[in-house]
């Protein structure tokens, strides 16, 4: 910049700069240096030059590898373009839903004015009560007995956060075992709350179903009592999930080795469509008598992406543990962002705690579910009458939830992209919550095309 200025306003600005920036000709500080060139008796010609910003040692982070994946879609004008990446659901015409017992929900709050105050470090009494009754079924001598320590927090990804720092804190020798492959944020959540984790076998790509040895095996040989992530139901990518007779034999496998079961429970209800179907897993090894971790969500059953609204759910072994447990998560939670948004809570506390609302919550749960069940059969449908090769899809219908795990690899998925506008994440996951049944048969060609003809 340069400016005609008298030697008085002059000198005033230039140590005004290197205040400012920092350093200057003197101090020997990297900052700011001005140089002066005297143009007549009565003016000066001053020029700044600043030098490299303090934050030159910042670099670009990469796109998230799942909501860089909208980003691109958003830029992509093709007619042809489908979102499969990100896990949201979409009506038949693939828009955005707002379930109707919400709407219900919001009306009522509205009536009735509720005003706006800050809520307690541990969130909306009601919601904490609500959620552990439908996570646990209301009749859980856990809850009886006062051994849930339950806090409102910032979704599926604030609670397991929360939890992250708690084990950092408390368990600072723990690792955390965490299936291979899972949820893309699952690994940044333990690395930012300086957690170390590894993996354990989950996903056999021969079969495209359970390496239920290999998972078994890993947890058996992970150090004692390690915590031991798992994901409730529709396991997110693959989209497969042990069964009822190997959830015993995982529960017989982390009592044995002293191990501390964290569940992620973000499709109850979603899933299977039923809430206690979906939460059966979590249930059994609370009946086994073990300490559990369990991270809720409601963005998926109840559509409540944007509200942010899940909690953390601690079963202890005695009352005054989970009294204790329960201070020190409110300590936590201060900090980081001191106490949650209520408007999510009295959602799902009023849907919760309605008869009349919760069983219309339910029909729509179904119906959600159900629509995407339909597209995996027509999906399915559409690969098998269209591959000539006699390649067995039945993997497809095998899976469960909104996702499905195609086995497609890195070149593979990019093909998807770049040929047939078609977004996914690199693993070769889909969301069929993203896929109506008018788009089957067009992504079973990209499906089929990819597969055979891209290695």
């Amino acid at each position: 910049m340069a400016s005609a200025l008298s030697a008085p306003a002059a000198s005033a600005v230039a140590a005004a700069r290197c205040k400012v920036f920092g350093g200057g000709r003197n101090d020997g500080r990297a900052g700011c240096r001005v140089g002066v060139a005297r143009k007549n008796t009565s003016h000066i010609t001053m020029a700044v030059a600043v030098d490299a910003s303090r934050f030159e040692g910042v670099p670009m982070a990469p796109p998230d590898p799942i909501l860089g994946v909208s980003e691109a879609f958003k830029a992509d004008t093709s007619d042809l373009k489908l979102n499969l990446g990100v896990g949201a659901y979409r009506t038949e015409e693939l828009q955005p839903a707002v379930l109707n017992v919400v709407k219900k929900a919001e009306k009522l709050m509205l009536e009735k004015g509720e005003n706006k105050e800050y809520l307690p470090i541990e969130g909306f009494a009601a919601f904490n009560k609500a959620t552990a009754d439908l996570l646990l079924g209301a009749d859980n001598p856990v809850i009886k007995q006062g051994r849930v320590a339950t806090l409102q927090s910032l979704s599926g990804t604030g609670s397991l956060r929360l939890a992250a720092a708690f084990i950092q804190r408390y368990f600072p020798d723990a690792k955390v075992l965490i299936s291979s492959p899972t949820w893309g944020n699952h690994k940044n959540i333990f690395n930012d709350a300086r957690v170390p984790w590894s993996e354990y076998r989950y996903y056999d790509p021969k079969t495209v179903g359970l390496d239920f040895e290999g998972m078994i095996a890993d947890i058996q040989a992970a150090p004692e009592g390690s915590f031991v992530l798992l994901h409730g139901c529709a396991h997110n990518p693959t989209g497969i999930d042990p069964t009822p007779e190997q959830w015993e034999k995982l529960a017989d496998v982390i009592e044995e080795k002293k191990h501390m079961p964290f569940f992620d429970v973000a499709y109850q209800g979603f899933a299977s469509g039923s809430l206690d179907e979906d939460a059966s897993s979590v249930r059994l090894f609370v009946k086994r008598g073990l300490e559990v971790f369990v991270a809720q969500s409601y963005s998926k059953n109840l559509g409540l992406y944007a509200e942010r609204i899940g909690a953390i759910n601690v079963i202890c072994s005695a009352p005054e543990v989970a009294d204790r447990v329960k201070s020190q998560l409110k300590r936590l939670a201060r900090p980081m962002y001191s106490n949650p948004p209520i408007h999510g809570a009295k959602i799902v506390a009023n849907v919760v705690g309605d008869p009349t609302m919760f069983g219309e919550w339910k029909e729509e749960m179904e119906q959600m579910a159900g629509r995407i069940k339909n597209v995996r059969q027509k999906l399915y449908d559409s690969l098998t009458a269209k591959d000539q090769s006699g390649k067995d899809w039945s993997f497809i219908l095998s899976q469960i939830g909104m996702f499905s795990f195609t086995g497609l690899n890195r070149p593979q998925s990019d093909n998807m992209t770049d040929k047939w506008h078609i977004y996914m994440t690199k693993d070769g996951r889909i969301s069929l919550a993203g896929l109506n049944l008018a788009k089957c048969e067009y992504l079973a060609d990209a499906i089929i095309d990819s597969f055979h003809n891209v290695n």
